[in-house]
């Protein structure tokens, strides 16, 4: 019976990252994950011969010396990707309705600060504020600037403070505070509800620097699994745990969907941890804790439209859209069958074909999991492409017709440039990134409890670790961040942080 050190539950970044460390220091690794593609959000998919990201469209802090950057140094990530800088004058454009300007965000702070003063003169010492406050929270976040130590009251000051409460306070101009939350689709903003350290986090690291991979995201995951390999680590694909057994206090083995156990001396789940604890059968892990954490809200779905563009036909360029409704930045996930959708995200797949024409073009927009609800009785796990009956097929049709009309407003004859497109809803998201409810970001933060949704990487059994978006932060800074908390505690210190910030 093959026994391993570690075996890491999912292969999303979170797991790879705890993977590719620990084989690093010498433990002998197994990853174990369900689909038949690594990865998690990194997954991407090929439609007519084009590359489409299932959830990494840009990373930010890739700079010399920033914070991803020297992650991904260490994980020996950075000279093995292929990546492009965006426009360093504009990363995200956001846009409302019924106004032709297109607001910019541009890389570097006095960049950024230069180009909304240009829009909005009268405001230029509250963008100076603004940013002095992002700049502020970042700095109360140790692990963030690869700092080791700090503790809960280094942030305790500002755990609390409302996005858009501060937003508002600052400034009584409607469409500055519309264009300053613009790009809040990130971590799925709400209005009196998402915490500022949330915002700054994720626009502080896109400020910095801002990047694409070229043809896809999947590159991380194929790297950092090549390396767990390299080190001496095993991946099994199509492994679906079902169950994770204790005795006497600790976790002994996991049992697959095909009756296998592998067993290991310790265990990380990068499963949301809702859905590891459903498969845990322990004693040691009391009910109000369990109530807890099943208590706690995920964020909202979405539904995305992939755009194959026609050859030489559509131009392309190094930034984003985001699209809102007057008066509804806040409130894009609270639509009506009626008004659907209130805004959207757009990005460009940047591809190695060519940097004049885009091949493939992505829209996202908020789609509530009730809203596929009767199919969610049906599976995709095997076949790549969905088959849950004509129904499915004519619901997912109609909505990204709509969808479409509402992107020929801002880009009129869109229809013209496209080939083909395809679509996926939050039950894509469940199956291929394993939450219940296909939430894109996991679980939500509020201002008004912050601590209830700060997840522990340790449980109350000694050998299982959480990782993974759920922990601290969503995204690839997020769930890469996550995986050296989950690392830190396993390795009983913070030796990990020093060489990384040494790398």
């Amino acid at each position: 019976m093959e026994q391993f050190d570690v075996l890491i539950i999912g292969s999303g970044m979170g797991g790879l990252v705890c993977g590719a460390i620990l084989s690093m220091e010498g433990y002998k690794v197994c990853i174990v994950e369900k689909n038949k593609q690594l990865g998690g959000c990194l997954q991407t998919y090929v439609r007519d011969r084009v590359i489409f990201d299932s959830g990494v469209h840009y990373l930010g802090g890739l700079d010399k010396g920033q914070n991803l950057y020297q992650i991904f140094k260490y994980l020996g990530l950075m000279d093995k990707l292929k990546l492009q800088k965006m426009d360093e004058d504009v990363f995200d454009k956001i846009v409302i309705d019924n106004d032709e300007k297109e607001y910019v965000y541009a890389q570097g702070y006095d960049n950024f600060i230069a180009k909304l003063v240009a829009d909005f003169p009268d405001e230029k010492d509250t963008i100076r504020q603004y940013c002095d406050k992002i700049k502020e929270v970042c700095s109360r976040f140790p692990l963030y600037n690869l700092r080791s130590g700090g503790d809960y009251d280094e942030k305790a000051g500002v755990l609390e403070i409302d996005t858009k409460g501060y937003i508002d306070s600052i400034t009584t101009n409607e469409k500055l505070r519309a264009v300053l939350a613009g790009n809040n689709a990130l971590y799925a903003g709400e209005g009196n509800k998402t915490p500022f350290y949330v915002h700054a986090l994720i626009l502080n690291s896109y400020i910095e620097s801002s990047y694409k991979c070229v043809d896809g995201g999947s590159q991380i995951s194929k790297i950092l699994a090549k390396q767990i390999r390299e080190n001496g680590g095993v991946i099994h694909r199509n492994a679906e745990v079902k169950k994770i057994v204790e005795e006497n206090g600790i976790v002994i083995y996991v049992q697959l969907a095909n009756e296998t156990r592998i067993y290991a001396r310790d265990f990380i789940s990068n499963m949301h941890p809702v859905k590891t604890l459903e498969i845990t059968q322990s004693d040691h892990i009391r009910m109000a804790f369990r109530k807890r954490l099943g208590g706690l809200e995920n964020s909202i779905s979405s539904f995305t439209l992939n755009i194959v563009l026609k050859k030489n036909s559509f131009k392309y360029f190094k930034y984003n859209y985001y699209v809102h409704n007057e008066g509804c930045v806040w409130t894009v996930g609270h639509y009506t069958q009626e008004n659907w959708p209130l805004g959207y995200a757009l990005f460009l797949s940047a591809s190695s074909r060519s940097q004049e024409y885009a091949d493939g073009m992505t829209i996202l927009t908020y789609m509530r999991y009730n809203e596929v609800k009767q199919w969610e009785h049906t599976f995709n796990t095997v076949s790549d492409r969905e088959d849950r009956g004509t129904a499915y097929d004519e619901f997912k049709k109609r909505k990204a017709e709509i969808l479409i009309d509402s992107v020929e407003k801002k880009f009129p004859g869109l229809r013209d440039h496209i080939r083909s497109y395809y679509t996926a809803t939050p039950l894509s998201f469940r199956d291929y990134i394993g939450t219940d409810d296909g939430s894109l970001y996991g679980v939500v933060k509020d201002y008004r409890d912050p601590l209830k949704t700060f997840i522990s990487p340790r449980t109350k059994l000694p050998n299982l670790y959480f990782t993974g978006q759920n922990l601290n932060l969503h995204g690839i800074l997020g769930a890469a961040m996550s995986g050296l908390v989950t690392c830190s505690a396993f390795l009983k210190n913070d030796s990990l942080i020093e060489k990384i910030r040494n790398a």
